[in-house]
Formats: C-alpha cells, sequence, structure tokens
C-alpha cells in the first residue's frame, strides 16, 4: 500500500510540474514576443587555417554547391569529436571515390565551448581543407538547436544532414534517409501533372527523421520506472505540442533536402532541447513531407540531456503551443512546390 502511495505521489507531482510549467511558459512568451520577434543574427566569418584568409560564408538562400553537408553541433566535445569526425570522414572520402558526381562538406559548430573542442575542429580543417571541412564558432553557448540552426544557414549541399558528436548513429545510415528522400521525391514529381523536369532535389521540400523507436521496448526493460514514467509524460507533452505522426523526435539524426532546410530554419525559434519537436510543428505547417526511418543508435557515455534539462524542455514545449496561434514568416505565400501532406514511416 505504501508502495502504490508513493507511485501516486510521483504522478502528482509530475503532472504538476508539467501544467505550472506549461503556464508559465505561455505567459512568458506573450510578453516576450512583444518586444523580440527574431533571432540576433551575426554573419558568421569561416577562416582557412592553412592560409589564415577568410573564406566567403554561403547562405542557404544561395544555390547548392555540394551533394550533402554534415551539420555538427559541438559543446565540449574535446574527447568524443575526434572519434566521430574519423569515422564520419572516412565515410565520405571513401564514396566520394566511388562516385564521381558525390561532393561533400562537414560543418563543425562550435556552440561555445569552453574545452579543446575548437582546436580538435580546426586541426581536421587542416587536415581535410577548408573545403570539405568548416568551422562556425559561436562565441558562447546558445544551445544545440541554434547550433545546428546556424549550420543549416551557412552550408551549401543540396542534401542536408544533422548528426550528433558523439557518433551515436552510424554515419552509412544517412543513405537509408537518402534513399527515401529520393524515392519521395521521385513519386511526387511523377504525380504532378505540370513537374519541372528542371528540379533538383534541392529544390523539393522533405525531411527524413532518423528514428530508434523500434528499440523502445529494450530500452523501457533496461530502464527503471521512473525514467519510462518520465519519458512517456515528454511523449505526451510533445503529442499536445506538436500532434501525432513521429514516434521519436528526438533523434539526433535528421536530413532535410535544401528547400525544406530554408523554410524550416528560418522561421524554427527554439534554441535547446526541444527544437526537434518545433521542427515536426512547422513540417506540419508548411505542409512539408517527414518520413521517419529506423536507424542504428547506440548509447554513448557523457550525454548532455540531465534532470536539470527537463524544466527547459517544458518552458520550451509551452513555447510550441503559444505558437500555434501565431503564423510563420511565409504562410500567406504560395510555396513554389506543394507536395501532399504526407507523414510516412520506413524501416
Amino acid at each position: 500500500m505504501e508502495f502504490l502511495w508513493t507511485i501516486f505521489e510521483s504522478f502528482a507531482i509530475v503532472a504538476l510540474v508539467l501544467v505550472l510549467g506549461l503556464g508559465a511558459a505561455i505567459v512568458f512568451e506573450a510578453f516576450r514576443r512583444r518586444f523580440n520577434h527574431a533571432h540576433a543574427e551575426g554573419h558568421p566569418i569561416l577562416e582557412d587555417p592553412n592560409s589564415l584568409k577568410q573564406v566567403p560564408c554561403p547562405y542557404i538562400f544561395d544555390p547548392a554547391e555540394k551533394y550533402i553537408s554534415l551539420i555538427i553541433p559541438a559543446f565540449n566535445e574535446e574527447h568524443r569529436l575526434p572519434g566521430a569526425l574519423d569515422e564520419t570522414l572516412n565515410y565520405l572520402q571513401q564514396r566520394a571515390a566511388k562516385e564521381k558526381s558525390f561532393s561533400y562538406e562537414v560543418v563543425i559548430v562550435d556552440d561555445g565551448s569552453a574545452d579543446g573542442t575548437k582546436r580538435v575542429a580546426f586541426d581536421f580543417v587542416k587536415r581535410y581543407t577548408v573545403e570539405n571541412v568548416r568551422v562556425i564558432l559561436l562565441g558562447r553557448n546558445h544551445g544545440k538547436g541554434e547550433a545546428i540552426r546556424k549550420g543549416m544557414l551557412h552550408s551549401r549541399g543540396e542534401l542536408l544532414l544533422m548528426l550528433d558528436a558523439d557518433g551515436a548513429t552510424k554515419v552509412d545510415d544517412l543513405e537509408k534517409l537518402e534513399n527515401q528522400i529520393h524515392a519521395v521525391a521521385k513519386r511526387e514529381l511523377g504525380d504532378s501533372p505540370n513537374s519541372d523536369s528542371s528540379l533538383r532535389i534541392a529544390d523539393i521540400p522533405i525531411v527524413a527523421f532518423g528514428s530508434r523507436a523500434h528499440l523502445e521496448e529494450k530500452a523501457l526493460a533496461s530502464r527503471k520506472w521512473y525514467r519510462n514514467f518520465l519519458m512517456k509524460g515528454f511523449h505526451l507533452v510533445v503529442l499536445l505540442a506538436a500532434g501525432p505522426g513521429i514516434r521519436d523526435t528526438q533523434c539526433g539524426f535528421k536530413m532535410f533536402t535544401r528547400a525544406a532546410a530554408r523554410k524550416l530554419f528560418t522561421n524554427i525559434r527554439l534554441k535547446r532541447w526541444c527544437f526537434d519537436v518545433e521542427l515536426v510543428y512547422l513540417c506540419k505547417w508548411f505542409r512539408i513531407p517527414i518520413i521517419e526511418i529506423s536507424v542504428t543508435w547506440s548509447e554513448i557515455p557523457g550525454s548532455k540531456v540531465n534532470p536539470l534539462s527537463i524544466p527547459n524542455m517544458l518552458w520550451e514545449l509551452g513555447l510550441i503551443t503559444r505558437a500555434r496561434t501565431d503564423r510563420p514568416v511565409g504562410y500567406d505565400q504560395a510555396p513554389f512546390w506543394d507536395p501532399k501532406p504526407i507523414l510516412k514511416a520506413a524501416d
């Protein structure tokens, strides 16, 4: 009986925190938006460490110059980043050697690290040249969402992939996302009687989410009951904030066509953990197709998520809920490509 009462108390406390957190977030956001309607933008300066000269910084509205860009946010990743970059660049080099049309860049966004992350990143630029590896320095810590946004806005790829600095997802799984994006693009073009044969993959807004949902049953069995309870509570709040359709919003392995990245990352507002949920919300708003695809994933020690992150997550989810009453930039403009709204899952 005492054990059941303890469980009931835990449920009540978590429910109260959810309600208070969302309520406070909504009130704060209503006040904040009276005085602030945009990100503070600073154009990044890219430097070639070999020549010490500045490199022209691209923008998401420029034409694509590479086939794929890989954006890696890094905050105090001095120890985990080298292994992930070695694996990533080995894969990219091998693929470029096999496919003449395959070109790539890796964009490392240092989110105000206090350790040797910057040094590690520039060592890779020196080894692989600034044409293939670039570093964006944010100066101070803004959050993972803001680091990825900056990387997306200043990348050159037709396809843009965000992936974590810990290497939790195998980089060659990008082919699963890539193939599904090409399949959806081909199908959508074929369905359109007035399709433009000159359109490239970069011009068609499509998003592919890597997913760990197929691993959930194993995770539930290995985690303690209160962690599973918090996870289920988070999923419930995500459902209320962004709606149904995606089982795993938080996997840090997502691919965007250039057109999708242009629309999403010029409108995204959240800067930290819950920006993934806002991406789902914006995809639905702009009718951008989302594909959810199972990927290989493993737990890597050194996670930045901790219990202190929970209040901030609730706060940001509240901002998304409040944002339902606002209209993102471009809501009243007919998109140049208007696919049927689809949410698909693929293995």
